[in-house]
């Protein structure tokens, strides 16, 4: 539909006519689109922070509202592993007060180690502090959608609004055109923003419709994941994960007796996993954690003198071997499966868009990045769009965006680059691979400064 052109207020007035035919009321300074964690997580922070409280933000959210209801008895069976750094940006706008008043796990030791061969490292700080904490994803969404309500007043939520097309603005040069983007709704509205914030998952359509093009690959691995109940109450708060030839097995602390599993395997052996009765399915998650099948006695011999050598160079750098819990019985309905990959734009923005969370990357589980990467990416571009708003910049300028992009890129590249190098490593049990990585973690696990380093990293 045509829309009126603006009355010119001025001779020498430098915005296009037209872009003023956006009617007020539908203009916003910034729309996210997607209110999974992440997109939430962005509309809670620039709606809390001081240098954007005279700006018009808006969540476009495709479903509705979910009803505030007590938390289940059972835990649910999608969980992420939250480090220090997210905690942080959860608390800067007052949902992790809400998460801290329903449930968590804090873990404060982790402890990784190979099925072909007895090299382990192990992770923890001293005092024994949180390493992170483990929270059902269903937490972690009701405690934004709290906060969101807490700042009904800055922040507008369109729930069951889906964007079905979008209108770039026109040229710079161009006397023509809107210099917005406009955002068409399916129930027929339109509305326009001076910055557009997808925030719409691995299948973004803002990213599509921006013509940014993502780089992807199947690892034709499935995540079987399931909530199971430990066999005795202990403490529970050590994160478990063992790789297999077939993929990662992990067993993440939920409670002092219930815990969240997630099994990197083949497609073939998830269908397995998934048609197992529970006793059965049960025995092989314990299985997978307790036996030594893989190990042959050469490795053994080698990683024995390996580990001697090693020992030699740094006697103190040894750390204790603990068992892992075994597990009695499964959750009731709690196996699930998902498909895994890897996916990274070329771009994380363009002009008056900017891609955050999976819309712009996707990682394999084994190392509990994805939703940090995701919340890493709200922290720098709010960052960035408060730090323009107080120099009286457009938002949607490609000069603090590009910053974002920059920024963003160089932690998180070199983190998927690692995970997807570890994922690989780990799928095979050649002799040769298996002794280069039983070193690896040998002499890693031997050196406190290297691994300070790498929980510093991975905390952010």
């Amino acid at each position: 539909m045509m829309l009126p052109l603006c009355v010119p207020f001025a001779s020498r007035c430098l915005v296009p006519r037209r872009c003023l035919s956006a009617a007020a009321s539908q203009l916003y300074d910034v729309v996210i689109s997607g209110g999974g964690m992440v997109g939430t997580a962005m509309a809670c922070a620039l709606g809390s922070d001081p240098h954007l409280s005279h700006k018009r933000i808006l969540l476009l959210e495709a479903g509705q509202k979910k009803a505030s209801e007590p938390l289940p008895e059972q835990y649910s069976n999608r969980v992420s592993s939250i480090t220090p750094g997210s905690a942080t940006l959860l608390a800067s706008f007052g949902a992790w007060d809400h998460i801290c008043a329903m449930r968590l796990k804090p873990f404060k030791r982790m402890q990784v180690w190979d099925a072909c061969s007895d090299a382990l490292i192990t992770f923890d700080k001293e005092g024994m502090e949180d390493m992170g904490y483990i929270i059902e994803n269903d937490v972690i969404t009701a405690a934004l959608t709290c906060q969101l309500d807490a700042l009904s007043d800055r922040v507008k939520v369109l729930y069951r609004s889906r964007a079905v097309g979008y209108t770039w603005p026109a040229p710079y040069s161009s006397a023509e055109g809107s210099p917005f983007v406009k955002i068409h709704l399916a129930d027929g509205q339109s509305l326009h923003t001076r910055l557009l914030i997808g925030a719409d998952g691995q299948n973004s359509t803002v990213r599509t419709a921006a013509g940014i093009n993502n780089i992807q690959w199947s690892y034709n691995h499935v995540a079987v994941v399931a909530t199971l109940q430990l066999s005795e109450s202990t403490e529970n708060n050590v994160a478990w994960q063992r790789f297999l030839p077939t993929g990662p097995i992990a067993l993440l602390p939920l409670s002092d007796t219930w815990s969240s599993l997630v099994w990197s395997t083949s497609p073939d052996h998830a269908s397995e996993l998934l048609r197992m009765d529970d006793e059965s399915f049960v025995d092989a998650v314990n299985s997978a954690f307790w036996n030594s099948e893989h190990h042959s006695e050469f490795i053994s011999s080698a990683g024995s003198l390996l580990h001697s050598a090693v020992s030699l160079l740094s006697p103190s750098g040894s750390s204790t071997r603990q068992l892992p819990p075994s597990v009695s019985c499964l959750g009731d309905k709690s196996r699930a499966a998902f498909p895994l990959g890897l996916g990274h734009t070329t771009e994380y923005i363009r002009r008056r868009v900017a891609l955050i969370g999976d819309a712009a990357h996707k990682v394999h589980p084994l190392a509990g990045q994805g939703v940090n990467m995701g919340f890493g990416d709200v922290a720098s571009l709010v960052h960035h769009l408060s730090r323009a708003a107080f120099d009286g910049q457009d938002l949607g300028s490609t000069k603090h965006l590009f910053e974002y992009e920059t920024e963003r890129q160089r932690q998180n590249l070199p983190l998927m680059a690692t995970i997807d190098v570890l994922k690989r490593l780990y799928n095979t049990k050649q002799p040769p691979v298996v002794l280069l990585r039983t070193l690896g973690l040998q002499v890693t696990n031997a050196l406190p400064p290297l691994k300070e380093k790498i929980m510093e990293f991975a905390s952010k």
